[in-house]
């Protein structure tokens, strides 16, 4: 085989973990670990959510060679030349994962490389992309028949890379200890809300069913001593709106075990550093989640959640993707940004759709949606009612395995890149 490159595009933090990661495993399963022949490049393209950790996770992974941050992007995209003048082999296949369809249009052209697209949701551009992998059939319906033979259903990635992980977990639920999962985000935006919120609502659900056990698994891109400050009153005087009273972070000596937040109520909540840690999620009988990429792993996973959109603060959620999350963090004009852009979408966007994956994808809601000023001892009342009728936590978890996509997506997309590798 000739010497080819392979150049994975992606953005955020949830694409970096869920979708390249099995895709470069995959790729390297196929193509071998010669470098000579295949080298395997990852550059980022900006996204509201990122925490500017995303470059140095993609290149934690041992199957790729070289990573571009996102600030780097946009010369890439308009000139072809990367930051460190990076060289291109003659061949090789840009493979999407993140970020705007349009990107690998504009970049394969410069190379001269083949395309191949991950469409999670929507396929755009079929004129001009070479091949589209889709996680479901869904994806590629009204596609006009004359691009109909560049799709290719090959499942769905979240599902991948829940399967690749096999790290064992010793804290396991019982019917008298369930595990609850909060999953308050993992930029500041949600985190603001997210963590004073999840904490309050466990507290509440821990004082009338003290056996409960919560978990915080951290996302990659958030340490510990910033999650905690999200905690502490003093530094997020947002948490006062939830009538919480703080938590203290507590890092054992003992490097086999957990560092914990500690609230003045007595509660504590094991932290997991681990990642991914689907194996951590699938033990858990519901979760509370923030919206994003947290609740397509989780409908992945098939475990029931209720999905958190406090609005007490209009201007903390600057979470938005696109132009809209451009706007709300632009420096000094920002706030103003994001109180009309979340002003609108409660007032006019929310009617129209729903905002969990799942119920996305599913058309129609599975998965509950609260929207509005948020109380802990509502929602903790509504979990408790779920603790207390298994039957309703059943079937949510059926509807979600009815709607995910096939597994094995990862080596499929594999192998649309050999097959267009074998087309030079």
């Amino acid at each position: 085989m000739t010497q080819v490159d392979i150049l994975i595009l992606s953005n955020g933090p949830g694409e970096v973990t869920t979708w390249v990661r099995p895709v470069v495993r995959a790729l390297r399963q196929k193509f071998g670990d010669d470098r000579n022949q295949v080298r395997i490049s990852v550059v980022l393209s900006p996204c509201s959510n990122a925490s500017g950790r995303e470059a140095a996770i993609a290149l934690s992974y041992p199957e790729v060679d070289r990573v571009q941050k996102a600030e780097h992007f946009w010369q890439f995209l308009l000139w072809g030349k990367t930051f460190e003048n990076w060289d291109w082999r003659s061949h090789g296949v840009v493979v999407f994962l993140g970020g705007d369809q349009i990107f690998p249009i504009i970049i394969g052209k410069k190379l001269g490389y083949r395309t191949v697209v991950y469409a999670e949701w929507q396929a755009r551009w079929h004129k001009w992309i070479d091949r589209f992998g889709v996680m479901k059939p869904e994806v590629a319906a009204g596609v006009p028949q004359k691009y109909a033979h560049k799709f290719t259903v090959v499942g769905d990635l979240m599902l991948e890379a829940q399967e690749q992980v096999s790290t064992p977990y010793s804290l396991l639920p019982t019917p008298h200890s369930p595990i609850i999962g909060l999953l308050p985000g993992s930029k500041a935006a949600k985190l603001a809300q997210g963590v004073p919120l999840c904490l309050a609502i466990a507290q509440y659900i821990h004082a009338k069913k003290p056996q409960t056990k919560f978990v915080i698994p951290v996302a990659p891109t958030l340490d510990l001593q910033t999650l905690a400050s999200f905690a502490d009153p003093q530094k997020n005087p947002i948490a006062e709106i939830f009538g919480f009273g703080g938590a203290s972070l507590i890092v054992p000596k003992d490097a086999s075990s957990k560092a914990l937040l500690k609230t003045t109520t007595g509660l504590t909540v094991e932290l997991w550093q681990e990642n991914p840690a689907y194996h951590l999620l699938s033990q858990c009988c519901i979760c509370l989640t923030t919206v994003g990429a947290n609740t397509a792993e989780l409908g992945a996973l098939g475990v029931p959640m209720l999905v958190l959109l406090p609005t007490q603060q209009l201007d903390a959620m600057r979470a938005w993707d696109g132009l809209p999350g451009l706007l709300a963090n632009l420096p000094g004009v920002g706030t103003p940004f994001a109180k009309v852009i979340n002003w609108l979408f409660l007032r006019f966007v929310r009617r129209k759709g729903l905002l969990a994956w799942p119920n996305i994808w599913a058309q129609e809601e599975i998965v509950p949606e609260l929207m509005g000023k948020l109380q802990p001892q509502e929602v903790g009342e509504m979990v408790l009612d779920f603790l207390a009728h298994p039957e309703k936590l059943d079937d949510i978890r059926a509807k979600l395995r009815k709607i995910r996509g096939e597994s094995g997506a990862a080596q499929k997309i594999a192998t649309l890149v050999r097959e267009e590798i074998d087309k030079f």
